[in-house]
């Protein structure tokens, strides 16, 4: 154990089922997606009981199907005093939506998740980091729905994703349009001129624990917060597996699914952990009421 470590993290959860990942978007047909066997509901109680047992709070970042399917997850999630945010409706790449099917996704799925939690939500994170440079107009729309935050940014080129240039510290940025929107990106360790992605999910997963635990210091080390995220479906070793899928694809969901849960346990006791809203308070960035 590393000790108690200040500024406080911002822990998120990205609320969907093993078989909606954007990996097997390719093998797995949306119209199929009720055949398959429901695990959210059990994986995302089970995060819920260990961030009780560490007694941290988190954001989820809940998809709109799944809210819709299965509202008693958003329900419980709120009633254990953690943030809801919205994850979008479909878990469709935002650069191959037309912004005006984007726009009512994202306005049905706040409505939905507001009825659902009776309370504002205001943060809202891309599916796959999906806010690109193509795709920067959603910050726009974002705003127009009412968001006061989003994190979908990724600083960092990949296959799917990522604005490499992008600014790496949470901040208020200007969107095409000239409104305002606060970016909580997702966080890199800087070691010279490489990034290193250690914020959570597949990195989580592929990297040895202490080099995740090396990264998220060194960020705090500098006075800033990082924001670590995962999945209900990766401390779910036993989930059905998808037939059929690329082997890419099967690597990056499958690869070390067994050791994440035990990760997570040493990652909740060595770092301290709060809302993704809470912590954007603490930083002046958004307003406490």
């Amino acid at each position: 154990m590393i000790g108690v470590l200040k500024p406080e993290n911002a822990l998120t959860v990205d609320v969907e089922d093993y078989y909606q990942v954007e990996a097997f978007s390719g093998t797995v047909d949306r119209a199929n997606w009720g055949g398959f066997e429901s695990r959210v509901e059990r994986n995302t109680g089970n995060i819920l009981d260990l961030f009780d047992q560490y007694e941290v709070k988190a954001t989820f970042f809940v998809l709109g199907c799944v809210a819709k399917k299965s509202p008693s997850i958003v329900r419980e999630i709120a009633a254990r005093g953690h943030e809801i945010a919205s994850h979008g409706m479909s878990h469709k790449l935002i650069y191959t939506q037309a912004p005006d099917v984007f726009q009512q996704e994202t306005r049905e799925s706040k409505q939905l998740l507001e009825d659902q939690c009776q309370q504002p939500v205001i943060g809202y994170r891309a599916a796959t980091y999906s806010i690109t440079g193509e795709s920067l107009w959603a910050l726009d729309i974002l705003h127009e729905e009412g968001f006061k935050y989003d994190s979908s940014i990724f600083p960092m080129q990949h296959d799917l994703y990522g604005i490499p240039d992008a600014e790496g510290l949470p901040h208020e940025l200007k969107t095409p349009n000239g409104n305002s929107l606060v970016e909580f990106p997702i966080s890199l360790a800087s070691f010279g001129r490489v990034k290193i992605p250690v914020a959570g999910g597949g990195y989580f997963r592929l990297f040895p624990y202490a080099i995740t635990r090396w990264g998220l210091e060194r960020i705090n080390k500098e006075a800033r917060p990082f924001v670590f995220y995962l999945h209900p479906w990766e401390i779910d070793p036993a989930q059905p597996k998808i037939e059929g899928a690329p082997l890419k694809s099967r690597f990056r969901h499958y690869l070390n699914l067994s050791r994440c849960e035990a990760r997570l346990k040493l990652l909740l006791g060595d770092f301290r952990f709060t809302t993704m809203r809470n912590t954007l308070v603490q930083t002046g960035l958004v307003d406490s009421q």
